[in-house]
């Protein structure tokens, strides 16, 4: 009984069903035909008959019989369709289950509440019974329509009857009768009433809608034309409805609309086009109207038209008709009517009616009562003088009006001096004394590239110049009449300053002359260009902005500032000729930003231009916008979270004061809007990656200040609150897309902090919160008749969907915690009465006008539940639809029921049934691990369900496991030994086998509570996991094999992860090198992800098992292939996207990749050469490598790759595989001559300057303190660094040239890295001085060639080393000032990512959350120390290379001191944290000391927690720091002992004061070796210093005295003499 709804026809119509095929298409209009003929009298009124019918139905039930007569009842519908009108409510809209019907039906709150709702059902299907016509009328004749075919077919069914049928409905809407609570019972209260009759309003307008789509297509008999106009005269075109008390203020819309389409119809009914072409080809008598009786009736019914404004555009074309067909006879009706329609001000009408039909952008009827007003207006400007016509500025707001749709202003430029170009005509002859009319025009004339060329051309090439003159200027020779003047000088047109742009006007140029109210308009015969004029005009606006005639200036400059920016967003190449325009904006907008009123419409032009600009020039606009204080700023450095948050410094500028000052107490918000676009416009281009800590201002004002109150401001025009909202949602959305960023604070910290801790991200939960419920009212109340176009409706859900984006993302990106954030907490509250908030997000899945809005609703909910599962589960327990049907009474038993079974072989499998039960089995599988997914985090709590608890236990002691893998493996070599590829329902295998690897992906990686502990069970998933991977990639190759082994080879990885290694027995890489040969020679588009995924499974096999690889040739040949193919498609890929920079649209979506990338961490370039990493430190003599690289240039195309990437800075993953790549060859001397031969210095030495260059400045970028194992671009620096100490360490001489090279280019950083030491103690920022200093070291062994080369730098690099040196002892020495150092330059004294997240933790209990963060923060301060020691014990090992040789300063009295430098100050301070103060003596000796007490301390702690080896490993880095530390000391004290430059009384003080503190120092160490010395590193830890001198036949005076104490003793010795 039940019939397709409307609703659903017109999905299908609009293809966006599973119904998509011609012929299904076509069968649908045919089984419907009936009813859209019918329109809405399809719905009949009630009647006995149909009564008595639905009683007798014996297949409906009683309780929806009853239901379907109070429907009735209260619609005034027939029984029938009543009852069909509840079903399909049912099938499409209801919310509920079976069982709440039954309860919502014997309730009668509920069951009136959902009487109501199927009311607004009923009529939301009769609107889309007249969309579906409307679809068919608009796409019948468009041949790019799939199913025009279908629809014209359709249509030519309808043709016949449909005028008829649908005016006789408009009439019966008219008049009815409003309904009543006697008619319709007691729910037709007033509200309800007024409900009915906005609906009626709505279906006239649609009724009316569809005759005008009608008539655009069909002829109009003349008949029709008068009864039509008739009828819409006694209607008052929609104004005197039968109803029209019940009209109030929210319907004027729909009113104004029914008066808009009769106005149209009886317009197209009059034919003007075909008038216009009979006239200008002198064959009138061919109209229609020409010779019919009708045309007296016509002008008498006209002639008692003019009291309402919908008259004027139907009088006007009237006049035009009987002023074309009878000029002469009709002299007196076109005056008079003609008067009428200048009195109802026609073109304002139009202006209005146009503009409230919406753009055309989709939306057919707006395109066509376009192209109708279009006819009109040009053939009213071609029969009547322009000055007859009233206001010029009215009808060329009307003409722009017209010219919105793009098709019409490119048929302007192709027909010309016809119809509206002589308006074009008569704006050049005002120009430039008026330049407004002119640039209004040709802004609308704007449509596309070819029509932008040819407004550039017109504008340049102009041949009048108009102006005004009160009186006759001097230098002027003119007629007697006064008709022509002839110009006696050169005149400069704008009174600007010598060198400045202007217009000369030559002398003896002649002008028209016409004398007028205003004085003499003349018209010079003068050739210039516009453009120049413009550039002019700003200048002027410049020059008077602080006078009295800057408010008409502006009038003058706002339409040139319009145009620009229409032209350059519609061709950006004009951009380069209007550089003179565009690069006086800046100053423009920080003139006019500045004075005391500022023209807010004029500013928001100014910034609509840089929008333009910053989608194409980003680095430039905001380099240029820095200089005009339009945007907010930063006063003092940010270096914090708090701070930035706090806006301790920070400064609205100009913009900032304009919103609170004039913006918002005027409720007008041009530049608001404009500035909000303009900051994701910078957001988007590089600037919000380069420049991320200059936005933060700006961003901060948005999330601090406009965020969470704009909806309070005032507001004059409807649409904008929703406009600002989706904007600020949009620019965080660009934000949280950016790529993540090492230095904190940056633009999406920002952004995460502020919605995570802030009002900000009530806001964002706020918007969330609306409903889908209000989305759906808002739909509804839009006058549109599309379901698609333009309107508030849309904006509403588009801002939704941005909340939900962003939230996605926010809960995604930030910080692991230890307790729930406010925003998380925001989102899981729990209200009373049933309005919980995740209820209300969890019914977003029944949102049906976008898909995208449930999908993004899903994801939020499914990072909630790991957040508060209680909620879910309260919702769960007290009915909230969407979420109730998971903990029904033995939902689980029920549901895995089918797990239990037995299904026959897959070999065997070729009846339906089993096929089914396999598709059912796949389902259950799918529910079971979603489910499983989104409970799991209450397992170990207790709340999970007994029967699914059982129903796991029960799954793993019947075997099931065993089962379904063993059948899994059949079903996937079945599915590959078939001819045709497989069964012949492979679709359904893959359902299967997509639900099992969902299932086993579960299972192994949350074992515990899946049931599945026993070794022997996982390996034999394991096996048949890689079983079922081998039949499917190495059978003869299909498409759907291909597929089938991508799912398993997924599965596959993921097992050699969560399986523990000791289970994975049997060799992997054999296996797996095969299936890597079959897949490299398939379709390489097709097995991308596969590729990567055998790479990776490689990777983790070669960890997992390692030893002697028996392929290794073979393979290692097929992944440098690889690496080659892949490296040469990146460098395509890169140039393309450098030189490509349109600004593509992000997605919202969170849980998948927004893009495919060629760099991404798992893709396969970068995966390859990870492997070819692994492969190469199993090559362990190198021999494998040498060969493979004279078969294939792998090395040459990676540099090439490497060095494209370096440039632009992109391709981050594959730069860093890249380097380790290099890192793992250099290791050998054959491949580092490899390396270095094919040129890594010229890949990287130049282009790494990118690194950590900003474009915009070039200044240098500030050190990350971004986690070290997270891909980042100083990272890539440290990398090169290794790299580069590597080559030289291994090489020696054979690459000093390219060494030094590479430390002049980057000397600059060098340095701020040896000193950024004192200021940023972060993990990266030392691992990075690290790095440098290792680099360093390897260098210092070629002091010489460093002299001879770069003097200069090797002077400041010896000087910095020991600061450094003087840093690093200091704190190491102070324990508290580096702590203090950490938090104040950190934020934080943890590194980021140290805590755990917790579910549901106590907030309660802070003392064991506070001992775990001592802890760590313990382990933080010590991880800190280490990396100090490695880099002072480097540092000294440098600092050995740069002083004497003790062994040759302490015996030869002839050594030339000059070689080398003093080092450190004859001076015994103690080091201060202080660059003033010099390294000294005292520092060395201090750093001694701190050795010294750093390894008494860990004698005294014995920590268990800390293995031997690591303390061993310390005790050996702090030996060997001292041991390095005395040597420069003794070094250092010689050449000062032996340089005559010294005094005496000072060589005596060195004496003393050595003799004493090196005294002092060996009885410590004495001591200390009694209790067990460690041994030197120098063998092993870091490099060794140069050798110890001793002297011959010398006796080790104590048994393991070190040979360095040895050396000391021997200094004292020798300063005691």
């Amino acid at each position: 009984m039940c019939a397709r709804s409307s609703q659903e026809l017109w999905t299908i119509l609009l293809g966006r069903s599973a119904l998509r095929e011609t012929a299904q298409i076509e069968a649908e209009l045919d089984r419907n035909g009936a009813r859209l003929l019918q329109g809405l009298s399809y719905y009949k009124p009630p009647s006995s008959s149909a009564a008595d019918k639905l009683k007798a139905n014996k297949d409906v039930a009683q309780p929806l019989k009853d239901f379907g007569l109070r429907i009735s009842k209260l619609l005034g519908l027939d029984e029938q369709q009543s009852v069909q009108i509840l079903q399909c409510y049912l099938q499409d809209d209801y919310r509920g289950t079976r069982n709440t019907l039954k309860t919502v039906l014997q309730d009668e709150r509920q069951s009136q509440a959902l009487l109501l709702k199927i009311a607004d059902y009923y009529y939301e299907e009769r609107v889309c019974l007249l969309r579906c016509v409307l679809l068919l009328l608009t796409y019948f004749q468009d041949e790019r329509h799939p199913y025009r075919a279908e629809y014209a077919t359709c249509v030519s069914k309808l043709e016949k009857d449909l005028v008829n049928n649908y005016q006789q409905q408009f009439e019966a809407l008219f008049n009815a009768e409003a309904p009543t609570w006697e008619t319709h019972g007691n729910l037709m209260t007033e509200r309800q009433v007024s409900r009915w009759f906005t609906q009626c309003l709505r279906e006239q307008a649609l009724l009316l809608e569809v005759l005008f789509l009608y008539y655009a297509y069909f002829e109009m008999p003349p008949s029709d034309l008068l009864t039509f106009t008739r009828l819409f005269k006694e209607q008052g075109f929609g104004q005197r409805q039968t109803n029209r008390h019940l009209v109030d203020k929210s319907m004027d819309a729909l009113v104004d609309r029914i008066g808009y389409f009769s106005c149209l119809i009886l317009v197209e009914g009059m034919d003007i086009d075909f008038l216009h072409k009979c006239a200008l080809e002198d064959r009138t008598e061919q109209h229609q109207l020409s010779n019919t009786p009708d045309i007296n009736k016509m002008d008498q019914m006209l002639l008692t038209f003019g009291d309402i404004s919908h008259h004027g555009p139907v009088l006007l074309a009237w006049v035009l008709l009987r002023h074309t067909l009878q000029p002469v006879e009709a002299g007196p009706v076109v005056r008079r009517l003609g008067q009428t329609t200048l009195q109802l001000g026609v073109f304002q009408y139009l202006t209005d009616m146009l503009k409230a039909l919406g753009n055309t952008d989709n939306n057919c009827t707006a395109s066509t009562a376009r192209m109708c007003i279009y006819g009109l207006l040009s053939f009213v400007v071609t029969s009547f003088e322009e000055d007859t016509l009233g206001s010029q500025q009215h009808l060329i707001n009307a003409a722009c009006e017209v010219l919105a749709a793009p098709s019409l202003a490119e048929l302007f430029w192709e027909s010309p001096n016809v119809g509206l170009e002589m308006i074009l005509d008569s704006a050049v002859g005002v120009f430039p004394h008026k330049t407004g009319p002119l640039l209004q025009l040709l802004t609308a004339l704007l449509s596309d590239k070819s029509t932008a060329k040819r407004v550039y051309t017109f504008l340049d090439k102009m041949s009048f110049y108009t102006e005004v003159y009160k009186n006759k200027p001097n230098d002027v020779l003119s007629r007697e009449d006064e008709t022509l003047w002839r110009r006696l000088a050169p005149k400069l047109l704008y009174p600007l300053g010598a060198g400045q742009t202007n217009l000369r006007m030559p002398q003896g140029c002649y002008g028209q002359v016409c004398v007028g109210e205003q004085g003499y308009l003349v018209r010079w015969d003068y050739s210039y260009s516009s453009w120049t004029l413009f550039t002019c005009e700003i200048e002027m606006l410049l020059h008077v902005v602080s006078t009295a005639d800057v408010l008409a200036h502006c009038e003058r400059v706002k339409p040139i500032l319009d145009l620009v920016h229409k032209i350059i967003s519609t061709d950006w190449t004009v951009s380069d000729c209007l550089l003179p325009l565009t690069s006086r904006i800046y100053m423009l907008l920080q003139r006019l930003t500045s004075v005391i009123n500022p023209p807010v419409d004029v500013i928001a032009s100014c910034v609509n231009c840089l929008i333009v600009l910053a989608t194409r020039q980003p680095a430039k606009v905001w380099s240029s916008l820095q200089h005009t204080g339009f945007l907010p700023f930063a006063s003092v450095p940010l270096t914090t979270m708090a701070q930035t948050i706090s806006a301790e410094g920070m400064k609205a500028g100009n913009y900032g004061n304009l919103l609170v000052l004039f913006e918002q107490p005027r409720g007008e918000y041009a530049v608001t809007v404009a500035f909000l676009r303009l900051v994701t416009t910078l957001v988007k281009g590089q600037v919000g990656s380069t420049q991320s800590k200059g936005l933060i201002p700006c961003v901060l004002l948005v999330l601090k200040e406009m965020l969470p109150s704009y909806h309070k401001w005032r507001y004059n025009t409807h649409g904008v609150r929703e406009k600002i909202g989706c904007l600020i949602l949009e620019l965080v959305h660009a934000i949280l897309n950016l790529s993540p960023e090492g230095d904190t604070p940056s633009l999406q910290s920002l952004c995460i902090y502020s919605l995570a801790n802030t009002e900000a991200g009530q806001a964002v939960v706020n918007i969330m919160g609306v409903g889908v419920d209000t989305i759906n009212v808002v739909l509804a109340a839009q006058p549109s008749s599309s379901g698609s176009c333009e309107g508030p409706g849309q904006v509403l859900i588009q801002t939704v969907k941005l909340a939900f984006s962003v939230t996605n993302n926010v809960i995604r990106l930030k910080p692991q915690s230890d307790t729930v954030s406010p925003l998380e907490q925001a989102l899981t509250q729990h209200g009373g009465h049933g309005n919980n908030l995740i209820a209300v997000l969890a019914k977003y899945i029944y949102h049906k006008h976008d898909p995208a809005l449930p999908r993004l609703a899903v994801q939020l909910l499914k990072r909630l539940a790991s957040v508060r599962v209680d909620i879910f589960l309260h919702c769960a327990h007290t009915n909230t639809a969407p979420l109730v049907f998971l903990f029904r009474e033995k939902f689980w038993d029920n549901l895995t029921t089918p797990l239990f079974g037995t299904l026959p072989p897959p070999s065997e499998t070729t009846e339906v049934g089993s096929l089914m039960g396999s598709c059912w089995v796949a389902f259950v599988l799918k529910q079971n691990s979603l489910i499983c997914a989104a409970l799991y985090c209450v397992c170990c709590s207790g709340q999970l369900e007994g029967s699914l608890k059982s129903a796991l236990q029960r799954l793993s002691s019947q075997r099931r496991y065993e089962f379904w893998s063993q059948y899994v493996r059949e079903l996937v070599c079945a599915a590959c030994e078939g001819e045709d590829g497989g069964m012949r329902s492979l679709s359904e295998s893959q359902m299967l086998i997509s639900a099992w690897r969902t299932l086993l992906i579960l299972s192994t990686s949350h074992s515990e509570v899946m049931q599945l502990k026993e070794d022997s069970v996982r390996l034999k998933l394991f096996m048949d996991v890689l079983e079922g991977t081998k039949a499917a990639l190495l059978m003869p190759q299909s498409v759907a094999c291909l597929r089938l082994g991508s799912m398993m080879a997924t599965l596959l990885l993921v097992l050699l992860k969560h399986i523990p290694v000791f289970i994975i027995t049997p060799a992997l890489l054999p296996p797996l090198s095969l299936m890597l040969e079959n897949v490299l020679q398939a379709d390489q588009q097709l097995m991308e992800r596969t590729k990567a995924k055998l790479f990776s499974a490689l990777i983790s096999a070669l960890h997992i098992q390692g030893g002697e690889i028996t392929q290794l040739p073979q393979l290692l040949l097929c992944v440098c292939e690889t690496v080659q193919d892949e490296a040469v498609a990146l460098i395509d890929s890169t140039r393309h996207i450098t030189q490509k920079s349109d600004a593509q649209e992000d997605s919202m979506e969170t849980d998948t990749p927004r893009s495919v990338q060629k760099d991404q961490r798992d893709s396969v370039c970068v995966l390859a050469l990870h492997l070819s990493k692994e492969l190469c430190r199993a090559d362990e003599d190198g021999e494998q490598w040498l060969q493979v690289m004279r078969k294939l240039p792998v090395l040459p195309s990676v540099l090439s790759a490497l060095e494209l990437s370096l440039r632009s800075k992109q391709n981050l993953y594959f730069t860093e595989a890249a380097l380790h790549l290099l890192l793992t060859l250099a290791r050998t001397p054959q491949g580092a001559a490899a390396v270095a031969g094919a040129g890594v210095i010229q890949s990287i030495c130049l282009p790494l300057l990118s690194v950590y260059e900003g474009p915009a400045n070039g200044a240098t970028q500030a050190f990350s303190r971004k986690p070290l194992d997270a891909p980042c671009w100083p990272g890539v620096y440290r990398l090169c660094l290794s790299l580069m100490e590597s080559l030289l360490k291994t090489l020696r001489y054979n690459f000093i040239n390219e060494a030094l090279d590479f430390v002049g280019v980057h000397q600059e950083r060098i340095l701020q890295c040896l000193s950024a030491v004192r200021t940023v103690q972060s993990l990266a920022c030392l691992d990075e001085a690290d790095h440098t200093v290792g680099f360093l070291l390897q260098l210092s062994s070629f002091c010489k060639e460093w002299q001879f080369h770069l003097p200069q730098l090797l002077r400041d690099v010896q000087v910095n080393l020991c600061y450094l040196c003087q840093t690093c002892t200091y704190l190491l020495h102070s324990k508290k000032m580096l702590h203090h150092y950490l938090q104040a330059k950190n934020g934080e004294a943890l590194p980021q990512g140290s805590h755990p997240q917790r579910v549901l933790q106590p907030t309660s209990k802070e003392q064991p959350l506070s001992g775990e963060r001592e802890e760590a923060e313990s382990k933080a301060l010590q991880a800190v120390q280490c990396s100090l020691l490695k880099i002072l014990s480097k540092t000294l090992a440098t600092l050995q290379h740069f002083t004497p040789d003790c062994c040759q300063i302490l015996l030869d009295q002839s050594m030339d001191l000059a070689e080398y430098r003093t080092l450190f100050v004859l001076s015994f301070t103690t080091p201060a944290f202080d660059s003033d103060v010099a390294p000294s003596f005292g520092t060395l000796l201090a750093t001694i000391n701190v050795a010294l007490s750093m390894l008494g301390e860990i004698e005294k702690k014995k920590e268990p927690a800390v293995s031997s080896e690591e303390t061993q490993a310390l005790k050996s880095l702090l030996m060997f720091s001292m041991e390095n530390c005395f040597y420069v000391l003794i070094s250092q004290a010689m050449r000062c002992l032996k340089d005559p430059a010294v005094l005496p009384r000072d060589k005596q003080r060195v004496k003393q004061e050595l003799s004493s503190e090196l005294s002092t120092l060996l009885t410590t160490l004495f001591r200390f070796f009694r209790r067990g010395s460690p041994s030197s590193p120098a063998s092993g830890l870091l490099p060794s210093p140069q050798t110890k001198p001793t002297t011959t036949g010398a006796k080790v005076t104590q048994e393991g005295q070190e040979p360095f104490i040895q050396l000391v003793q021997a200094f004292v010795r020798h300063v005691q003499r």
